[in-house]
């Protein structure tokens, strides 16, 4: 390295020592030493946090603060053990993060007391006295006492103790009882070079998959996280276990495995996070390190960012912490590809694949650094070449870098060139590897820059419980779940959604859909308008056909329309299902716009997805794709519907013995209404439960069907109508913790009521044990046979995410005149017993339930209600307007009750 070289390296170093830039610091020996008791350490070392604190709230550079605070802990250790133990023999050492000599507020304090033999009794005492002092004093240390033997042993089979003991620093006492461990654990004794990077690579995959292999979770932890400190901490081990000696970020620069610009990033990176992790710390006041999201709002705040138009303050703040762990990810796979080169790699003589590019080592390579500059085709070609080579392990660490260097050739020149359209087409449609290679592309910045548009939405995440990723990942994981659908041996996850992939023209339509479906978020407007204005844009510019690229733009723009309709509006109405098939138009828009919202809702929230949406969107589906092969000149007809469920439901019914009679004797108390309603399946459940109740009785029956044809736990209810029913068995279903998805009240005409609600558990799964079955069973004769005046409420307490967010009560009502109903649709914040609420208000108003299609959109709900008053007709205007002001003054009280004061300033 040249003399500028080193120059520029020692830029990057601390001007200086944590001593020389706060004073306390060279006081506190002295103070110390002068304090006899502990309450008087205490106030020492808590006037000296409240300066970091102040410091901290200063905008003091973070690196300084936290190596301030390890030199403060060092301090009050020292004096500690000069007291206790100095007439002992042995060493008192710092390991782990504190070895490091990095502490932030609430860090662990990790020390290793190093004896030369097991200690005595009087050993074990003036140990047992220095750690209870330690502790009177206010530091909760974790300790160990071992001697270099222990130390050994324990290492053998445990890499965390070596890293922990890898970081060792002596504060006092024998430093060569501190070199003998060191001479212990050296590679060519314990845990050679080779085992302990395979063990490191393998820890940090364990534990991004625990992340969902994804660090842009929506409230990521900033330690363990991927991209977080611990992927900055394992390069750091693995180089100092390679090389010895220090284990500072520059040495990797003084070694060759990293360049002063990368240095920079990732020293910029490990500021920004500790930034964020002594914020968390300073915050809640303990050893914190999950990026809540009520921390979210409140540090945003603290760092200064403010709300613009589109984004919200606290939306910038996790765009830069998506950024810094994406840029750390990437430095952390180019320095693990090095390392394994390095470590574990016989070098062999490259393999060519064609004038541009090898395989050397199980890597691609650029065959030169000059490649990229040559044909800068070959920044797209790279990642074809990964998928025609399933083989290969991934990019070399100097093709990466040459990727990186070259981006700025992805230029608009660049973005008009069909050669490279035909390459970005040719990815989409290859048979293997377009999910990996899309996310290779993110990660190196390729697509960001290929498609601008997605550049901008890098990190972008929504303040909401909906949104469980940020945009890109969410993205990528739709192009992940089509994927799936259109690989045979993953039929099993979504039936119905894997065949009509599988039978698509042309898969990469629905990629390209996937690709643009969000990515005009956060420009303000209309995100599907505006997104389809760039797809369609985009499609053309890469040469699609015309109906092709007007494809893509229509399933862009439409994306949200199979979830909503079909969660709701009530897709048993055959208006409904001739609607949308006039919306679509044709099988070939509806089959891609199914398979793209499957894909879409799975990859939106891992517990948004569950058995009763796949069926709720397969059953509409197939109901659509039937209304369009009769074509739309001949809409479905509502008698027809009926005598084809009927019949569905007779031959089950038949199958298992009932008789023409008892069919007949069941069905003459509903309308036709009800068979509109409810799936052969039910219908046929339903009868035979009737079938086998004797008809003169006015008992209720009380049934569960654990796994029904919709994919939930069905609970039907056959009764008298009573006071408050529906609030009363909501209140009993909600108080166990299950979700109400949907509910159905129909009358009969025998004056009774057939009630149908579908559950799921809080996982999204049916109820499948028997012992919950039992109790759902008996929580629901409690709620029939209590008395009809008996109080009744739903205490569970709301989760902690959905109390940050105040959601303001909305209702919009209107007239169904056509099924002569009304229909109220409301969004409010999801809280447990809000349908109990709302069932007290209708009764209180005398309106009559007669469905509910519940829907949670994260932290809100969105429900649908179908109404009438108690003689069956739409509500009167002015019962309406009632109604509407009764329902929003009841539920934003109990909004605001629950609500906790201190989640601040959030999206409503």
């Amino acid at each position: 390295m040249g003399a500028s070289d080193s120059e520029l390296l020692e830029e990057t170093r601390p001007a200086t020592s944590p001593a020389a830039s706060w004073p306390l610091l060279a006081r506190l020996p002295a103070q110390l030493a002068a304090a006899l008791e502990p309450a008087a350490w205490r106030e020492l070392l808590r006037q000296a946090h409240e300066e970091l604190k102040a410091r901290f709230v200063a905008e003091e550079p973070v690196e300084d603060l936290v190596h301030a605070r390890a030199a403060l802990i060092d301090a009050a250790l020292r004096e500690a053990w000069r007291r206790h133990c100095a007439a002992q023999a042995g060493a008192l050492v710092a390991v782990g993060g504190y070895g490091r000599g990095e502490l932030h507020p609430c860090s662990d304090i990790d020390i290793l007391l190093l004896v030369p033999q097991p200690p005595d009794a009087a050993g074990s005492a003036a140990i047992g006295t220095l750690v209870a002092f330690l502790w009177d004093i206010g530091l909760e240390v974790g300790h160990s006492v071992r001697t270099v033997a222990q130390c050994a042993e324990e290492c053998v089979g445990d890499v965390g103790v070596m890293t922990t003991l890898l970081e060792a620093r002596l504060l006092a006492g024998d430093a060569q009882l501190l070199a003998a461990m060191r001479s212990a654990l050296a590679p060519e004794r314990i845990w050679p070079v080779k085992q302990f990077f395979e063990a490191k690579a393998r820890e940090q995959a364990e534990r991004h998959l625990k992340a969902n292999d994804t660090a842009y979770n929506l409230e990521p932890n900033v330690k363990t996280g991927p991209g977080g400190l611990r992927d900055i901490q394992t390069i750091a081990w693995v180089a100092k276990r390679h090389f010895g000696g220090a284990d500072t970020l520059d040495a990797l620069v003084t070694h060759g495995f990293l360049t002063l610009e990368e240095l920079r990033r990732l020293q910029q990176a490990q500021a920004f996070l500790w930034k964020v992790r002594f914020g968390l710390h300073t915050l809640t006041a303990r050893r914190e390190d999950r990026l809540l999201f009520d921390y979210q709002i409140r540090l945003a705040q603290s760092f200064d960012y403010e709300d613009a138009s589109y984004t919200l303050a606290v939306e910038q703040f996790m765009q830069r912490y998506y950024r810094t762990v994406m840029d750390v990810s990437l430095l952390n796979e180019l320095l693990l590809q090095l390392f394994r080169d390095a470590i574990l790699t016989e070098s062999e003589p490259p393999r060519p694949l064609n004038a541009r590019f090898q395989v050397r080592n199980g890597s691609l390579e650029a065959v030169g650094e000059e490649v990229f500059a040559r044909t800068p085709a070959s920044l797209l070609e790279l990642f074809i070449l990964l998928q025609q080579n399933e083989g290969l392990r991934g990019v070399r660490a100097s093709t990466m870098r040459a990727v990186a260097r070259n981006l700025w050739l992805i230029d608009e020149e660049f973005r008009q060139n069909p050669r490279h359209h035909r390459l970005f087409l040719e990815i989409l449609r290859s048979p293997v590897g377009v999910t990996h290679e899309l996310r290779r592309m993110n990660t190196y910045g390729v697509l960001g820059r290929y498609i601008p548009a997605f550049g901008r939405i890098v990190g972008r995440m929504q303040y909401d419980l909906f949104h469980a990723y940020t945009v890109d990942a969410h993205t990528l994981f739709v192009v992940s779940n089509l994927r799936r659908f259109a690989i045979p041996r993953y039929d099993h996850e979504v039936p119905e959604a894997s065949r009509v992939m599988q039978q698509l023209p042309r898969s990469e339509v629905a990629y390209l859909a996937a690709l643009f479906h969000d990515i005009a978020k956060g420009r303000g407007g209309d995100h599907s308008e505006l997104g389809a204005v760039d797809a369609e844009a985009f499609c053309l510019e890469q040469g699609l056909s015309p109906y092709d690229a007007r494809l893509v733009a229509w399933l862009v723009r439409n994306h949200l329309q199979l979830s909503i309709t079909s969660q709701k509006q009530d897709i048993g109405d055959p208006q409904v299902i001739n609607a949308f098939a006039r919306k679509v138009g044709d099988e070939t828009h509806l089959d891609y716009l199914y398979v793209l919202t499957c894909a879409d809702v799975r990859a939106t929230n891992p517990k948004l997805w569950n058995s009763w949406k796949a069926s709720l969107f397969r059953d509409f589906y197939q109901r659509v794709k039937r209304a369009l092969r009769r074509g739309l000149e001949s809409p479905i007809d509502p008698e027809h519907l009926v005598r084809e469920t009927q019949d569905a439901a007779r031959r089950l019914l038949l199958e298992r013995g009932v008789s023409e009679r008892d069919i007949a004797g069941a069905w003459t108390r509903f309308s036709a209404g009800y068979f509109l309603q409810h799936s052969p399946e039910e219908i046929a459940w339903h009868a035979r439960l009737l079938a086998e109740r004797d008809a003169a009785s006015d008992e209720p029956l009380v049934a569960l069907e654990p796994r029904s044809v919709r994919g939930t736990t069905a609970a039907l209810i056959f009764t008298r109508p009573r006071r408050h029913g529906f609030a009363r068995t909501t209140a009993a279903l909600d108080q166990l913790g299950l979700n109400i998805v949907d509910a159905r009240i129909t009358p009969t005409g025998d004056g009774f009521s057939l009630d149908l609600y579908h559950l799921l558990e809080d996982d999204g799964a049916p109820i499948t044990d028997n012992d919950r079955q039992v109790e759902i069973e008996q929580a629901l004769w409690g709620s029939l046979r209590g008395p009809a005046d008996a109080p009744f409420a739903v205490s569970r307490r709301a989760p902690r995410q959905a109390r940050m967010f105040n959601t303001p009560t909305q209702i919009a009502l209107s007239v169904d005149e056509r099924n002569r109903r009304s229909v109220l649709e409301l969004t409010a914040g999801d809280r447990p017993g809000l349908l109990c609420e709302v069932g007290k208000v209708l009764m209180a108003e005398r309106v009559e339930l007669h469905a509910a299609k519940i829907m949670t959109v994260g932290e809100r709900a969105e429900d649908v209600f179908y109404l009438t008053d108690f003689d069956n007709r739409p509500l009167e205007p002015a019962a309406a307007e009632r109604l509407r002001e009764r329902l929003v003054q009841a539920l934003d009280e109990r909004q605001a009750a629950l609500r906790e004061p201190a989640a601040g300033a959030m999206r409503t």
